[in-house]
């Protein structure tokens, strides 16, 4: 097949497929051969139409399909990477765990992650290899609908009259992953990464969704929604707060939820650091567990936080959640 070529890169645009979609596994699409108790949740199709971004060294893939998200009504491109363990024979009737990928910046018309200039999708083979890793599925979609060149940008979420972000990276995205790829049935398979804006929204979705999300790594985010597309929906955009969700989450005892942060001491923006320590001193009680790793001379980049998210950030979440698991 065009996609085990080598060199890598002269495959781009072939199809790609992960083993997933209707009928993979013997047949178990909506795990109709599976044990009710099982943790593993076999691929519910339909399968994707997956192209090739690029190939790692390794022979894995980037791949790169367009979904329209049935709950949100949102059409956007996602990029997905599996690692090697993922169709290894040995692993072929377990459930891996999904770390959804935000952008910062515009994250639109793509996730800057999906690029591996930054070293992600290598990092998590390596990071497993050394123990300090999951063997993470990297989901990784647009984050706005549209460019955020005039400063609108939609903080990851359902604003009244927009595009419904919020339901797009809560249920479209964890649905088309369920349906392309063996997932874990319970929240210890899934988390969310991201930086800035792309932080924020991770940060939030985990707060907002503890049901469905158990952590989050959140690289120099921001702490409240303070998009100005929210002007006139106060209400709204509370439900939508961190620090407002945080509360809620301890006034009701859980679930539990980790939060791993991580910010350099050279960001861009003099108020995160601060604002982060005084959300954890304020809200890191409970159920609501966080961790701060920060990154002496570290720059409000991706290029800052990939390398030091093997210090610290991704053993906080990986010893809190499963994967690879089986019946």
């Amino acid at each position: 097949m065009a996609y085990f070529e080598i060199p890598p890169f002269t495959d781009k645009g072939s199809p790609v497929s992960f083993g997933g979609g209707a009928g993979a596994g013997g047949g178990q699409a909506g795990g109709a051969e599976q044990s009710a108790n099982s943790k593993v949740l076999m691929p519910t199709g339909p399968q994707a139409d997956f192209k090739n971004s690029m190939t790692l060294g390794d022979g894995t893939h980037v791949a790169v399909t367009t979904v329209t998200g049935k709950k949100s009504g949102f059409t956007g491109k996602v990029w997905v990477w599996a690692p090697k363990e993922y169709g290894d024979p040995k692993f072929a009737k377990s459930g891996f765990p999904v770390l959804i990928a935000l952008p910062g910046g515009a994250g639109y018309p793509n996730n800057y992650w999906m690029g591996t200039d930054l070293g992600l999708q290598t990092s998590i083979s390596k990071w497993y290899h050394e123990g300090k890793s999951k063997p993470f599925i990297l989901v990784m979609p647009v984050l706005n609908p549209a460019p955020d060149d005039k400063g609108i940008y939609w903080d990851g979420s359902d604003i009244p009259g927009q595009p419904k972000m919020g339901t797009w990276l809560t249920e479209d995205v964890p649905d088309f992953a369920k349906a392309n790829f063996r997932t874990i049935k319970s929240r210890d398979g899934w988390a969310f990464m991201g930086s800035s804006t792309g932080g924020f929204a991770g940060l939030k979705a985990v707060l907002k969704h503890p049901d469905k999300f158990k952590a989050v790594i959140a690289s120099g985010p921001d702490i409240v929604p303070d998009s100005p597309l929210w002007k006139g929906y106060d209400k709204e955009k509370a439900e939508n707060n961190p620090e407002v969700l945080a509360k809620q989450l301890i006034d009701k005892k859980g679930p539990d939820v980790y939060l791993a942060f991580q910010v350099g001491t050279n960001e861009s923006n003099k108020n995160t650091l601060p604002n982060v320590q005084k959300f954890i001193a304020t809200y890191g009680k409970g159920p609501v567990h966080t961790s701060l790793r920060v990154i002496e001379g570290g720059q409000h980049n991706a290029k800052t936080y990939v390398p030091n998210m093997g210090e610290g950030p991704i053993q906080f979440i990986s010893k809190v959640m499963e994967g690879p698991v089986s019946d």
